[in-house]
């Protein structure tokens, strides 16, 4: 009944049909009178040039036909004797149904057995051609005629009841993608109850397909001007890239930033010929420094500090330099006003205290102790000073602000015994405004004081890739929680692009810049005297400001992008390896909401504060996500390398799917045999949207985004 082509087409045992389709002679052309269908159907199964699969699938059905399952199993269907009868064949090639049609009108259709999907097949049903389905004789025999012109591997589905349509193709599609047809207005109709099954459909605008082919269009021109729709890869998402590979930035989102702010980390950008991101980071700096002094960050039915660890990275000459000035100039101008006047009182301690002696010198020393220096940005090549500076009460805001954060990293401080200790400091200042210093009273640096209350502490750090690549993966700065409460951005550097001989850019000038200009006005305003300070305080200790939540909805907006962070550290998903971070980002997200509302002279954070304060945050942990498992070398990771193989081995079955145990088995090393990497690097995939692990009976098999090989 069938050609044999093994290496294209599986075979499944025949069902008793064959013994009963066997009473039962060919049709012949004398059989029928008026049936240009059946006729035309006759003609191709007798061109032998063709290898048309429907020799001995026409029968005269001179009996009537039994319900072969069911309730009704064996009993008589009236009415079959004398009509024509479709052999049709399931997704293996073998026999499963039998249809029944009048021999002159085609009216009334009886199949045996409604619950074996099949087709009445046209066509050599092996795999070197295309198999296309529709739900009518006539359309299926007129297409096939004109496809077969051109191909003659082409196979037709004849799908003879529209009911079992949607059922069938999904049958078909199994073993091979199934081509399924329509015009724009029944486009919905036939390919939504299709989605992620394995069709593409053929959507043309005002013809059908068959309207174009017998109006002699070919077939490759049609498809060219069609739509056409890939429904299994519809149901699957775009992959997202497993390279770990920090070359390729994260982009940077300005809208983020609006109103001035925005107007400034543009200029900043401009005039220093800098990313986006870098500006912004050096903003964020500013806004740190800044407002930490003066505002407290709402955080579940407390306040926390609004201060911030910022991490950029800029090569040497990328303009980190320029881009701080800028954003730091004022805060920079005001510590020079305020060490300025220390060095007037300085002198005129010192001089005083030369002018006495005795009790009265005494006195003097009681009731007037020396200044302190107010320095509260620091470049300092270890954190050591600038604690002792926080216990002694010297002050109680600063800032290590630097573009050259290879101090921080390589200094003592990180490459010491003290590394773990310095670390845990700064976690305990970020999070609860707390210095802890206790020492030996041996020491020659000994003093009462050990531990400093209510202080708050700014990291600006800017450095070079060769200083960030191993900081970022160093474990010690991951498991102290450093790292997971920094922003990080590692932007591409633009040299190379920039442009030196530009005339009309040399005659800018940032200092000459309105919006500048309103930028630095407003930190001074900011700096000294704060307006949402009382000017009468003690400007060392001045009693900072609460912020609150505008209203409800902005509490809420909060509190939902906090859930949704939740969610993406379940197994699987986003996250799930970077916890620690994911758990500080709500917290970042409030302090540069309270940071932006600050600038602005409110006290209250709105939704739209929030909104685009998450913005930011979700900006730094795709850049952080970038250094987890980075490769400097070029190298893949082990995600990588299993995603390629999986790829490779399952591109030529259709649906894309490998059995795991031939996986596990067959993986590259070190997933070959080794279950726990494998497991945990198929999760990563999972989570990727690259494939889709599920069961087939007893079967787990691992299914391919067919979008990776579009």
């Amino acid at each position: 009944m069938m050609t044999d082509d093994r290496d294209n087409k599986a075979h499944a045992q025949g069902t008793g049909l064959v013994e009963y389709l066997a009473d039962f002679r060919d049709l012949t052309q004398a059989d029928i009178a008026d049936n240009d269908t059946i006729a035309k159907l006759l003609e191709i199964r007798d061109d032998h040039s063709k290898p048309s699969n429907i020799t001995n699938s026409v029968l005269y059905c001179h009996t009537d036909i039994s319900i072969f399952t069911g309730q009704l199993k064996g009993v008589k269907e009236q009415g079959t004797a004398g009509t024509i009868g479709l052999v049709m064949l399931n997704k293996q090639g073998s026999i499963a149904n039998l249809a029944s049609q009048s021999i002159n009108d085609g009216g009334r259709l009886f199949i045996s057995d409604t619950g074996q999907p099949s087709a009445f097949v046209i066509g050599p049903m092996n795999r070197k051609g295309k198999w296309w389905a529709v739900n009518t004789l006539d359309e299926g025999v007129s297409l096939y005629a004109k496809l077969s012109e051109h191909d003659e591997n082409v196979t037709v589905l004849v799908i003879l009841a529209p009911s079992l349509f949607n059922k069938a193709v999904m049958h078909f599609a199994e073993v091979q993608t199934v081509y399924i047809t329509a015009t724009s207005n029944d486009k919905d109709r036939l390919t939504k109850p299709l989605a992620g099954v394995n069709v593409k459909a053929v959507i043309t605008e005002f013809m059908t397909l068959l309207e174009h082919l017998e109006m002699n269009h070919s077939l490759n021109d049609v498809i060219a001007d069609a739509e056409v729709i890939d429904l299994q890869a519809q149901a699957w998402p775009q992959p997202e890239d497993l390279s770990t590979d920090p070359n390729r930035p994260t982009p940077y989102p300005m809208n983020a930033w609006i109103g001035l702010l925005r107007k400034v980390i543009e200029k900043i950008a401009y005039y220093a010929q800098v990313p986006p991101a870098m500006a912004g980071q050096c903003v964020l700096g500013a806004l740190s420094h800044m407002g930490q002094r003066f505002v407290d960050a709402p955080m579940g039915h407390k306040h926390m500090p609004a201060s911030l660890i910022l991490i950029t990275e800029g090569e040497s000459g990328s303009g980190k330099t320029v881009a701080m000035g800028l954003s730091h100039k004022e805060i920079k101008e005001y510590e020079q006003q305020q060490y300025n006047a220390y060095l007037l009182l300085l002198d005129e301690w010192e001089k005083t205290k030369a002018s006495l002696k005795g009790a009265e010198l005494q006195e003097f020393l009681a009731t007037e102790p020396k200044p302190f220096n107010p320095e509260t940005m620091f470049k300092a090549p270890t954190i050591e000073p600038i604690l002792d500076k926080f216990v002694n009460g010297e002050i109680v805001n600063a800032s290590w602000t630097t573009d050259d954060a290879a101090q921080f990293f390589n200094g003592h401080t990180m490459t010491g015994n003290t590394a773990g200790s310095a670390l845990a400091d700064i976690t305990d200042l970020y999070s609860e405004g707390v210095v802890n210093r206790t020492r030996s009273q041996k020491n020659a640096f000994a003093t009462p004081r050990t531990k400093a209350y209510d202080v708050r502490f700014t990291l600006n750090l800017m450095a070079q890739r060769i200083i960030l690549e191993p900081a970022l993966t160093d474990d010690m700065m991951n498991q102290q929680g450093f790292l997971a409460r920094a922003l990080i951005a590692c932007p591409e550097s633009l040299q190379g692009q920039r442009v030196w001989n530009d005339i009309e850019r040399r005659q800018q000038s940032p200092y000459n810049d309105h919006d500048l200009i309103a930028y630095w006005s407003r930190c001074q305003s900011l700096l000294d005297p704060a307006p949402v300070n009382d000017p009468q305080a003690d400007p060392n200790k001045p009693e900072r400001i609460k912020m609150r939540w505008h209203d409800a909805q902005a509490e809420q907006v909060f509190y939902d992008a906090m859930q949704e962070i939740e969610n993406r550290q379940a197994k699987g998903k986003t996250l799930e390896y970077l916890k620690a971070y994911a758990s500080r980002m709500a917290e970042n997200a409030s302090r540069i909401a309270s940071l932006m509302a600050f600038f602005e002279e409110r006290k209250t954070i709105t939704a739209d504060d929030i909104r685009r304060a998450f913005m930011l945050v979700e900006y730094s942990t795709a850049e952080r996500l970038r250094y987890l498992d980075a490769n400097p070398t070029g190298q893949e990771n082990n995600t990588q390398k299993l995603s390629k193989w999986l790829i490779e081995k399952a591109k030529d079955k259709r649906p894309h799917k490998l059995n795991r145990t031939y996986v596990s088995n067959s993986a590259p090393n070190p997933m070959r045999k080794n279950s726990k990497i494998l497991q945990s690097e198929l999760d990563k995939l999972e989570s990727a949207g690259h494939i889709k692990q599920s069961m087939e009976g007893r079967r787990s098999v691992i299914e391919v985004n067919p979008n990776i090989y579009a």
